[in-house]
């Protein structure tokens, strides 16, 4: 498999969400060892305490910090951003990672947004505006993490926050679709405003992580089979890979000199699945670049952040 040489990192401050456990405690270790300095935002403090325990004891010297942040609370969001911007260091990278993937019933977030959406999507893009004005000083790299499951997504434009009909799988779809088009389009804005910053997406394929049982098991009895039947693939070595080979197309996608802006990274192998790094063509369901664009503006309208008023 295709290693990723990190550059040298030293100077340089990276924001990596969801870094408590899986795919961003796995970038978050990897961006410390190559130098870079960290803040990763947790929901969970104990986790965010545990996480920062094991990258100290890989990267003695790493600078790393925890905040708090609950994607799913837009107060939350605006507490961590309005700390950041006090702080006045400028972000280098920004890797949009955290999500939730499938309850089995309708769940929403602080403000009323099915939680899937409100998680993966708005929060992610209430924090990348209310951060612009330190992505525009350090003209950062911003990785925006989505899923191949956009390739079957769809934006249901009469129901969002799928409130007459809500499908785990097909919610789920819709968030990672939706994270995918943000980052096109966020690269497009940033081209035509000068805003000095490169946006991508990038997906992890199938990766073994705790995903498969946090997401699934909310608003079930019972535990959902998910982990059960993702841990068997991955002792057969088929279709599953860890989380050394997933975080890989996220790290080419947001540290190496040869990933360009606009672009979606991910694995090479059958059904992108598992595999090395590289650039995957666009899906079909994220070409449109008016659907980008209306997304856009319904995201500014349910988070309240602009972005050219930041």
């Amino acid at each position: 498999m295709k290693e990723v040489t990190l550059p040298d990192l030293h100077g340089r401050l990276a924001v990596v969400t969801g870094a408590s456990d899986g795919v961003g405690l796995g970038l978050a270790e990897r961006l410390a060892r190559a130098g870079a300095e960290l803040v990763l935002p947790v929901r969970d403090a104990a986790k965010g305490a545990a996480a920062l325990e094991r990258i100290r004891s890989l990267a003695p010297a790493a600078k790393v910090s925890t905040r708090v942040l609950d994607l799913a609370s837009p107060a939350s969001v605006e507490d961590l951003a309005d700390t950041l911007r006090a702080e006045g260091r400028p972000i280098d990278l920004l890797i949009n990672n955290a999500g939730v993937m499938a309850p089995a019933t309708r769940h929403t977030t602080a403000d009323g947004y099915e939680l899937q959406f409100g998680t993966n999507h708005l929060g992610h893009v209430a924090l990348t505006g209310r951060l612009l004005p330190l992505l525009r000083a350090g003209r950062a790299r911003v990785t925006t993490v989505t899923s191949s499951a956009a390739r079957g997504g769809r934006i249901d434009w009469d129901d969002l926050q799928s409130e007459r009909r809500y499908a785990p799988v097909r919610a789920y779809n819709q968030s990672k679709l939706a994270n995918l088009l943000f980052a096109l389009e966020l690269d497009r804005r940033s081209a035509a405003g000068g805003w000095g910053i490169v946006s991508n997406a990038a997906h992890p394929g199938t990766t073994l992580t705790n995903l498969y049982a946090s997401g699934p098991n909310l608003g079930r009895s019972r535990p959902a089979p998910h982990e059960r039947i993702m841990r068997r693939l991955a002792r057969w070595g088929v279709l599953v890979h860890a989380v050394e080979a997933g975080v890989l197309p996220v790290l080419y996608a947001a540290t190496s000199p040869h990933a360009g802006g606009g672009r979606l990274y991910g694995p090479d192998g059958i059904g992108q699945f598992t595999g090395g790094p590289t650039e995957l063509a666009v899906y079909r369901s994220a070409r449109g670049e008016a659907d980008a664009a209306r997304l856009w503006r319904v995201s500014e309208d349910l988070t309240g952040v602009e972005f050219e008023g930041v």
